[in-house]
């Protein structure tokens, strides 16, 4: 008869486990692995040092005794509320693997983070900036000045997190239908609206495209100096380098430019609906609405709200 689970696992040995169960079932990206995999090592000293090593020797009072230790050695609420999130995914998941009879973390509450409106630009300021990108591309004799204005062009009109965006594929443009395909968080795939400055500006990267041709370019929309994918890392300092232009403006980065973009189309009057389904989000509590949303819905609601459609 084949041995049952160990129910009595020592903590340190579950987490191998756990990052692979994260990894090839959850389909969690390797950044959030590692997260967790460091919240949950922060928990196992806190236990180990509390004498306790084995999953069923966990309790609720345990737990939150390390986020009042946490909290008293200075992390912020954000933090705290990550690394709580941490444990409460890994004890339903020991207890779906039979490795433990009751989630010790099923009561336990992540603190409450103060909601802080993020920095973003105004109308003007975006229209400042793509001006004088644009005027810098103009001047520019090498394709460094083009891609990096359609990197702009292309965050605030389709609003794309930076890795979207590092992630297009030339076939993930659809000029016809106007639209990106882009491969957002948990592989999810979605159409997203881009204007005509923005599909004008990736024109004019292409053009200039073949200039850093590589073999280690493949399909990539947007490629770094020595031809290979554009890093994240660069497009951030675009980003920042352009934000120059405007230096009455709020520093924001990639993010900062999809925040804009939403806000501007809901400030246009597009539904919020159509906004959270351009930028990819998902909601837990409705996740069905998002399913009613045509993609001639979305482009109407661009079109008639965003400031450079």
């Amino acid at each position: 008869m084949a041995d049952g689970p160990d129910r009595g696992a020592a903590l340190p040995d579950t987490l191998d486990a756990f990052s692979s169960h994260q990894r090839l079932q959850a389909n969690r990206s390797e950044h959030t692995i590692r997260a967790y995999r460091g919240d949950l090592e922060a928990l196992l000293t806190h236990l180990a040092s509390q004498g306790i090593t084995r999953l069923d020797e966990v309790r609720l009072p345990d737990l939150r005794s390390w986020l009042a230790d946490e909290l008293a050695a200075g992390l912020a609420p954000a933090t705290l509320q990550r690394r709580s999130g941490a444990v409460r995914v890994f004890f339903r998941w020991a207890v779906a693997q039979g490795l433990c009879d009751a989630d010790p973390a099923a009561g336990l509450k992540s603190p409450r983070v103060p909601r802080r409106l993020p920095r973003t630009l105004s109308q003007n300021d975006t229209e400042t900036l793509m001006a004088a990108i644009l005027d810098a591309a103009a001047l520019d004799n090498g394709p460094a000045g083009a891609r990096d204005a359609a990197i702009l062009e292309v965050l605030y009109s389709s609003g794309l997190r930076v890795g979207e965006l590092c992630g297009l594929d030339l076939p993930d443009i659809d000029r016809q239908r106007g639209v990106l395909r882009v491969l957002g968080k948990g592989n999810k795939q979605r159409s997203v609206p881009i204007g005509q400055p923005a599909q004008r500006a990736v024109d004019s990267w292409l053009a200039r495209r073949p200039e850093w041709l590589t073999p280690a370019s493949g399909d990539a929309v947007f490629l770094g100096r020595r031809g290979g994918r554009l890093d994240q890392r660069v497009a951030r300092r675009v980003v920042h380098d352009a934000m120059r232009a405007i230096p009455e403006a709020p520093d924001v980065g990639p993010h900062g430019m999809r925040h804009a973009m939403a806000t501007h189309l809901l400030e246009g009057g597009a539904d919020l609906r159509s906004v959270q389904e351009i930028l990819g989000h998902a909601s837990l509590a409705t996740p069905q609405i998002y399913t009613h949303v045509s993609g001639d819905r979305l482009k109407q609601a661009f079109r008639q709200a965003h400031p450079r459609a």
